[in-house]
């Protein structure tokens, strides 16, 4: 029984070293998100050519929508191009895509990933066609002023932003926790980050990116799962800073049941964990030979348990090692549990407290007991392409 304690206790240590980082790390960035950064804005001499890039697998019900959507830009016609880039359309949405002024380039990959599908479309336009490269994902719905805010701030020294990715759909419980989540990655990852100076994370879609820099960099990224976290660490190991616009909305279609959650969340925790291990190493280098702490930012965050998980076992255990354990080891898991809750709090959009958040809430066990379990499910998971299939075109539905 001694023993069994025994191993129990160092278990419990190296958690709490382990989480105690992680929530401090959260607090930290969770509190400067409270702050604003300034951002550099450039007065436009000429305007600049934009091409919005819209990936798309299976997607012939929500496309044309879409499609439309960002037609309707407060931009010049002439100044931006879309792309559609259509794996395995049916053959009546390809002819009703052709009735628009876009370019439809028609792909059929054995194993469909988004990195495939951008650098077999970047191969068709030439370096000096277009200033600005948007990357959208296929559900998602711009502002209008999109391009226009876009395009005051890459410039010379910025080479891409991350714009404000947001929810348009807040219809089931874990809709609404899914928008919420997406709100405090903004806060954190993104606001907090960048009052602090470092770099802004990128989420894989509202993206705005130098062209030539993008028919660059494209080519070496081969990702099948978490395009963006490659995408990122590359350009980050290169002192290529991001940027965060979080007044230029898109809004993106939320997961709206379980077991949605549980594919996406699947194929997010698989390249997050693959990316740790690939680039770690090469980042702490970069930090200790050349003080690249971006990089080795990124590469560290990729270590980090879910928010949700975090919440769950910090309470969990707090909850056993106030009957079991010492004091000092039960006011350790009651403070890490209490940071993580302030993060959280003091992260999530005051528009976010209503009702209809409150009874989200009931839903997060689920959640956690979903996360928990994947942990024992994602080896080889970001070798196989996970399709996420979308309904929703209204914003703020």
């Amino acid at each position: 029984m001694n023993t069994i304690l025994y191993i129990f206790a160092i278990i419990q240590c190296l958690l709490i070293i382990y989480m105690g980082f992680s929530v401090i790390y959260l607090f930290i960035f969770a509190v400067a998100g409270l702050f604003n950064h300034k951002i550099v804005r450039i007065k436009i001499n000429k305007q600049k050519k934009f091409i919005i890039f819209i990936p798309a697998y299976k997607e012939d019900e929500i496309i044309i929508n879409v499609v439309t959507d960002a037609l309707k830009q407060n931009y010049p016609k002439n100044l931006f191009r879309i792309c559609v880039i259509a794996d395995k359309f049916k053959n009546e949405t390809i002819n009703k895509l052709k009735d628009y002024d876009i370019d439809v380039i028609i792909v059929d990959f054995e194993n469909s990933t988004k990195s495939k599908a951008l650098n077999f479309a970047l191969k068709n336009y030439t370096d000096n066609q277009f200033d600005i490269g948007i990357i959208l994902d296929a559900d998602n719905l711009m502002e209008p002023d999109f391009l226009t805010k876009t395009g005051e701030i890459i410039s010379t020294e910025v080479k891409i932003i991350q714009g404000h990715r947001t929810a348009k759909n807040k219809n089931t419980a874990f809709a609404i926790l899914d928008a919420v989540s997406e709100e405090i990655n903004n806060h954190i990852f993104r606001k907090g980050h960048r009052s602090l100076g470092l770099s802004a994370a990128l989420i894989g879609s509202a993206i705005g990116i130098d062209f030539k820099l993008f028919k660059q960099i494209m080519p070496t990224i081969n990702a099948v799962g978490g395009f963006d976290k490659e995408l990122e660490l590359k350009l980050l190991k290169n002192n290529i800073k991001i940027e965060y616009e979080p007044n230029a909305y898109v809004y993106d279609e939320k997961i709206q049941n379980s077991n949605s959650f549980s594919s996406q969340r699947k194929r997010w925790l698989s390249a997050q964990f693959y990316y740790f291990k690939k680039f770690l190493p090469n980042a702490t280098y970069h930090l200790l030979a050349n003080g690249n702490i971006n990089y080795f930012n990124k590469a560290l965050q990729m270590f980090f348990l879910p928010r949700v998980l975090l919440l769950g076992i910090s309470f969990i255990f707090t909850c056993l090692t106030f009957l079991i354990n010492p004091l000092i080891i039960s006011i350790s898991w009651s403070i890490i549990f209490t940071l993580i809750v302030l993060s959280i709090i003091i992260s999530i959009p005051k528009k976010f407290y209503n009702i209809k958040f409150f009874y989200a809430l009931f839903s997060i066990p689920k959640a956690f007991i979903t996360l928990f379990l994947l942990l024992f499910k994602i080896k080889n998971a970001n070798k196989n392409y996970i399709h996420t299939q979308h309904s929703i075109n209204n914003k703020n539905k």
